[in-house]
């Protein structure tokens, strides 16, 4: 690949575009040409693997867009507002979300914003992530640790559990005291679970078959499977859940909470180790032994504060339509996309 400085580009006298009433997203995804002129700022096309190799030394900031088709007009217009010049890479993946990469000696601050204000204006299916380190490699083996309840799929299997039991509303009221900071996670957990005594066992069965998974769960867990990366759940949820997803997704392991059933009813309590905060970034570390993965292949995902010491001990925390809390503690953050996102936050 020609490659000159960012620099130098923006030094170079002014030229009649050739390209000219071409979007720059029109160029990037339907045209080969590796030079585009925009506003008589010279833009370069690379390839998403030469980035280290050939890009970073003249880059400042990186950047990640992806969105829906629907999105396309709305990024366009976006992209039209680009005061320097750039590097420009498509994204490749096997799902149908569009991806590009942007590397530039400038900062992206003042366009995050007003990405941000078209996305929330328009209600955009499109996220902008900023990439400030290395990123784990796709085709590369690697671990994916991911929490379950709202995050491998739509619900929290205890306020469900509960509503099937006939005690939401108890069990609601609990939820919303450790929300409040006045439990902690086990307490919050020992204390849900005993509002569930008596209740008919059967109704794990029928939650089992009827856990809705997230929206793109299954596309990127192929894309990640075929790539051989192991992926296991941590969940502070419950193991017939868990299992239910290990056997559906062919997933390599998967840890939670025992529920005690006696009688073919719920006793109210939990057996063994709680799956804690902790306990999930335990998790991570021994399986990157067991399964030898290599340093910077690592990634987490999850929804809530109890995701926090797991995704940083991962080498990639990403924060999934997540709590503040865990936003700010993560790498990036998805929150308009499903989980499709997921396989460009990694590196081709």
């Amino acid at each position: 690949m020609h490659r000159s400085s960012l620099a130098s580009a923006n030094a170079l006298n002014k030229r009649t575009p050739s390209n000219r009433g071409v979007s720059i997203l029109s160029w990037l995804l339907a045209s080969s040409t590796t030079e585009y002129w925009h506003n008589d700022l010279l833009c370069q096309r690379y390839e998403e693997a030469q980035y280290q190799s050939d890009i970073a030394s003249f880059s400042h900031e990186r950047v990640r867009v992806i969105f829906e088709s629907s999105a396309q007009s709305h990024i366009d217009a976006w992209l039209a507002e680009l005061p320097f010049p750039a590097y420009f890479s498509v994204l490749e993946r096997e799902n149908d979300l569009i991806g590009i990469e942007i590397s530039a000696s400038k900062s992206f601050t003042e366009m995050k914003s007003a990405f941000d204000i078209s996305v929330t204006q328009h209600s955009l299916a499109a996220e902008l992530l900023l990439i400030t380190a290395p990123l784990p490699l796709l085709k590369q083996r690697g671990l994916l640790a991911m929490d379950m309840d709202s995050t491998a799929i739509q619900i929290e299997c205890i306020d469900e559990l509960a509503v099937l039991a006939g005690v939401g509303d108890e069990v609601a009221e609990v939820t919303a005291s450790a929300m409040r900071g006045e439990l902690d996670f086990e307490q919050s957990l020992r204390l849900r679970v005993s509002k569930l005594a008596n209740a008919d066992a059967a109704i794990i069965d029928t939650l089992c078959k009827n856990l809705p998974l997230m929206p793109g769960l299954t596309a990127s867990l192929a894309e990640l499977q075929a790539n051989q990366w192991k992926v296991v759940v941590a969940s502070g949820g419950f193991m017939p859940f868990v299992n239910h997803l290990m056997h559906l997704l062919k997933l390599d392991a998967a840890f939670a909470n025992e529920l005690v059933i006696e009688d073919g009813k719920l006793t109210g309590h939990v057996c063994g180790d709680v799956v804690d905060a902790q306990y999930k970034a335990t998790v991570i570390n021994k399986c990157a032994q067991k399964w030898q993965i290599d340093a910077g292949q690592i990634v987490a995902i999850g929804d809530g504060a109890n995701d926090i010491p797991m995704i940083q001990t991962a080498d990639l925390g990403i924060a999934f339509h997540a709590k503040p809390k865990l936003i700010n503690a993560a790498n990036l953050a998805v929150n308009k996309l499903d989980l499709r996102a997921l396989v460009f936050c990694l590196q081709a």
